[in-house]
């Protein structure tokens, strides 16, 4: 509970598990949270990718760890979670940020429809994995915790082109912070999500320069986000500061959405 704004916004002593940390929007809020004294559990694939990362966390001095981890697979996560707590006594927040996106329109898809159910399966059951197994572990030990999930402006809105599966996964994550939110408060567990919307990260890197261009003329603030902007506003959710805050998804988009 908030007392004052002395230490509102520090982390120091406290341990995330951060899902695709190591790269974009994952990777600025690694940074974020590092920088207030965060200890950072690394969820992903790519062993070199997490060790550069790490390597760039470690002037703040904290504790970082990377667990190989594919967010699709249950019994993986769940070795993984067994080895963070073990390896940290306790996990304070999580960050569920791993994700993929489908473009396309439906009737187009094959018959396998592997864009539906592959977005579905990272981007909402993937997220709902990871709460599961880590509320449970927040709620044996009694100490509360804080969730955040990463979904997007999208969860609201149709976009153009076309991404249904991931609009439908994203809005359905929105939902399951609440639901969550609602559910697990009487264990202290905050439940909270962060939408953003488009942001400087290597998904922009495949973008043609027109649409780059035309896409940030839409941005009412005129420029794309920073990832580094999306782990700010986590290290809020994720501080004291955010201690009364729950079930609510906090939209960072420059403004795009308003006009939608």
């Amino acid at each position: 509970m908030l007392e004052n704004m002395e230490k509102a916004f520090c982390l120091k002593g406290k341990t995330a598990i951060i899902t695709g940390g190591d790269t974009g929007i994952g990777f600025g809020i690694s940074t974020a949270l590092a920088a207030e004294g965060c200890n950072i559990a690394i969820y992903c694939r790519n062993q070199a990718r997490a060790e550069a990362a790490i390597e760039k966390l470690s002037v703040n001095g904290g504790i970082y760890k990377w667990y190989k981890a594919d967010i699709t697979d249950f019994e993986g996560l769940k070795t993984a979670v067994d080895a963070t707590w073990k390896d940290f006594g306790h996990v304070d927040i999580l960050v569920n940020n791993s994700g993929v996106s489908a473009m396309g329109g439906i009737l187009d898809y094959s018959e396998e429809l592997k864009e539906w159910f592959t977005c579905i399966d990272v981007d909402l059951n993937g997220a709902f994995r990871m709460c599961y197994l880590v509320g449970k572990r927040m709620r044996e030990d009694g100490k509360g915790g804080k969730v955040i999930n990463i979904t997007s402006n999208s969860g609201e809105m149709c976009n153009i082109p076309s991404f249904t599966p991931y609009n439908v996964a994203k809005a359905g994550l929105n939902r399951l912070t609440k639901c969550l939110a609602h559910e697990w408060a009487q264990y202290n567990i905050n439940v909270n999500a962060i939408a953003p919307g488009y942001t400087e990260s290597n998904l922009l890197d495949v973008m043609p320069p027109d649409a780059y261009e035309m896409v940030k003329k839409t941005i009412p603030l005129g420029r794309y986000g920073k990832a580094l902007e999306i782990g700010a506003t986590a290290v809020y959710l994720a501080s004291s500061a955010s201690d009364f805050t729950t079930g609510t998804v906090i939209t960072v988009d420059g403004g795009y959405s308003l006009a939608r």
